[in-house]
């Protein structure tokens, strides 16, 4: 079990605890919802449901352990680790959080800002298919692209204003691994992950692509990306999340 992050004590007068029952032993206690730091530098305190049913539980799957939050104070949605406690019975927690509501997404149905059309870079060399996921993050709204020092050994292409960016020039479909990796350097950083691939996506990297949200792009030699999820169809409509 991942531990919870520590508050101080400023930080934990300002979270209410909640009571919840252990659904093992049923016994109650105090629980205090965790807090993190958005990216925007306000504390993020999770959401937990005061009338909500608890969960023992068994096994892990890598969708169960994240929640979907809105930060209250930029609005920008993120995924955080879902709450849970250990009782004193043994069992292991899960404290349910409640859903993002359907008006954080109403941003996504606003009138796309007007582009000039994009110019595709050819595609000729594993470098120039970087340039050219550059160039679209650049016509999508990211700004302040850089390559990091050692792309191999980071697992990321393209560091921006909000957006980390990996690009895949090979001929084979890209795998699962490095939608993952990509996707918990974005957590990492506070940011959104897009995938660039000139071979497509394996069956389970495009499923896990999805349940994670993470837009997915492929690439032909002429340079023009295209979307392959309705993640990046919302990246293009919509633009980079707002601050």
């Amino acid at each position: 079990m991942a531990p919870l992050p520590q508050t101080s004590a400023t930080e934990r007068q300002m979270t209410e605890s909640v009571p919840v029952r252990c659904p093992a032993c049923r016994r109650e206690q105090s629980f205090t919802p965790p807090t993190f730091p958005c990216s925007c530098g306000a504390p993020l305190t999770l959401p937990v449901l005061r009338d909500g049913t608890p969960e023992e539980i068994g096994h892990r799957t890598w969708q169960d352990i994240w929640v979907t939050v809105d930060c209250p104070s930029c609005g920008r949605q993120g995924h955080w680790p879902q709450p849970e406690f250990g009782c004193g019975c043994g069992a292991v927690v899960r404290v349910p959080v409640a859903p993002v509501p359907e008006a954080s997404e109403s941003h996504q149905d606003s009138e796309p800002t007007p582009r000039p059309a994009f110019r595709p870079v050819t595609i000729r060399t594993a470098r120039d298919a970087v340039t050219a996921a550059a160039q679209y993050l650049r016509w999508l709204g990211f700004g302040c692209l850089r390559r990091p020092d050692d792309p191999a050994a980071s697992g990321v292409d393209l560091y921006g204003k909000g957006v980390v960016a990996q690009v895949d020039p090979t001929t084979r479909p890209t795998g699962l691994r490095e939608v993952e990796c990509l996707w918990l350097n974005g957590l990492n950083e506070s940011a959104v992950s897009v995938f660039f691939s000139l071979a497509g996506y394996a069956k389970e990297a495009r499923a896990r692509a999805d349940a994670l949200h993470i837009p997915l792009f492929i690439m032909d030699l002429t340079g023009t990306p295209q979307p392959v999820n309705d993640p990046a169809d919302t990246l293009i409509r919509c633009g980079p999340p707002r601050a």
